[in-house]
């Protein structure tokens, strides 16, 4: 077995890794032993020697992402073994071979013990992004890993890494095909409904694969309403309340590229375009000048807050919007509310849609707990992977 550069963890600094959260904070440690480098793989002993586990050094205050709590030697069997065990996992759940859907999140970081990379399949395509150098170092592995595994069911492997891994000074990197190349037309199937999908210019890998379970409840609530969806991208929770009869929709972005890749996905869909109204607005702006004509509406914004540095000011977001939601809403209407801000747990975000419900002075029922759907799976000693919460709230 080869050998590691060392990270020695100071007294008392071990009892995370002992109860295996696979992060290890830079304040943790005592001393490094090798000088180990961005991306380099690492073994984590305690101060007494005593071995913790393997995995990325990378500077920062994560400084090690955790993908082994046993001694094992991380050659092509051991990379390939859990992407086997993602697959069979996104098998158990029904995802993969589903007859109307085939978009679904093969892996999911720390959820699959393979922290700091996620792969999206779309179709016949899968898509890799990675938040740390280690994995994006061992893309190429991956990449036949997930050919070998999958086999026919994939045509193209993209690297979308450009834009989430953490910045070094003096390395260029461009995203690219990894492996093969899909057909002219980028789309995909949920639920029985398609979407365009451009992993090469769209936020995150493409698509928001991690609301399908919530917009699927929401097409079912949209019949006969009168429907707003902010901050609304690509247009799916639009999509979903048409296909469940929605008599209108409006579609607010403040992204023009937003707007038309909805407008694109409505007529994908042979929807009625009559029944469907875009916006090209700040959401805050829109609220203020919209009236009580909504009996549904999604919140859905991007994360207010991406490190706890930033959760007051997220919460203060948080509030004003919700808070502008309920005032407009017609008495009896429901509220789809989200968070996806890993900074904000669900109690604080639940005592936020409080506060925002006593500045509306509206009465709210909630009458569901919303999460991230079993591609998402979050891992139990790592509880920060649960980022996605949400609530549907009934306003009186």
């Amino acid at each position: 077995m080869q050998e590691f550069k060392k990270i020695i963890l100071g007294s008392g600094k071990d009892q995370s890794m002992k109860r295996y959260h696979p992060w290890v904070f830079s304040g943790a440690i005592k001393k490094m032993e090798g000088h180990p480098d961005e991306g380099d793989m690492v073994e984590v002993l305690s101060n007494k020697g005593e071995f913790l586990g393997m995995g990325h050094y990378q500077k920062g205050s994560i400084a090690v992402r955790v993908f082994s709590f046993l001694r094992a030697e991380p050659d092509y069997a051991f990379w390939k073994a859990k992407i086997t065990d993602a697959w069979l996992h996104r098998q158990s759940t029904g995802l993969s071979g589903h007859p109307e859907t085939n978009m679904y999140r093969l892996v999911f970081g720390e959820g699959d013990g393979l922290p700091g990379m996620i792969i999206d399949i779309y179709n016949d395509t899968a898509v890799f992004q990675s938040h740390s150098w280690g994995m994006y170092g061992l893309k190429d592995v991956f990449c036949q890993a997930v050919r070998e595994v999958l086999g026919e069911k994939i045509v193209a492997v993209y690297n979308k890494s450009s834009e989430s891994l953490p910045k070094r000074e003096g390395m260029l990197y461009e995203d690219a095909y990894l492996w093969g190349h899909p057909g002219r037309e980028h789309t995909a199937m949920e639920n029985g409904l398609r979407f365009h999908i451009n992993w090469k210019e769209g936020q995150k890998t493409g698509f928001f694969i991690d609301q399908r379970d919530n917009r699927s409840l929401f097409g079912r609530y949209a019949e006969g309403k009168t429907v707003l969806n902010t901050f609304c991208y690509s247009g799916a929770f639009s999509v979903y309340a048409l296909a469940g009869g929605a008599l209108h929709v409006d579609s607010v972005d403040s992204s023009r590229k937003a707007i038309e890749m909805t407008e694109k996905n409505i007529l994908l869909n042979d929807i009625d375009p009559q029944k469907h109204q875009s916006h090209v607005s700040d959401v805050f702006d829109f609220l203020k000048t919209a009236g009580l004509q909504y009996d549904l509406m999604v919140l859905d914004p991007p994360a207010f807050a991406k490190h706890h540095d930033a959760r007051h000011q997220a919460v203060m977001g948080y509030k004003r919007l919700n808070a502008e939601a309920m005032r407009i809403i017609k008495a009896g209407g429901l509220i789809f509310t989200f968070s996806c801000s890993q900074a904000i747990d669900r109690h604080l975000f639940n005592n936020t849609i409080t506060a925002a419900a006593i500045q509306a002075g509206r009465n709210i029922r909630i009458l569901h707990q919303l999460a991230q759907p079993p591609d998402h799976p979050v891992n139990i000693f790592h509880p920060e992977g649960e980022y996605l919460k949400g609530l549907v709230l009934q306003v009186e």
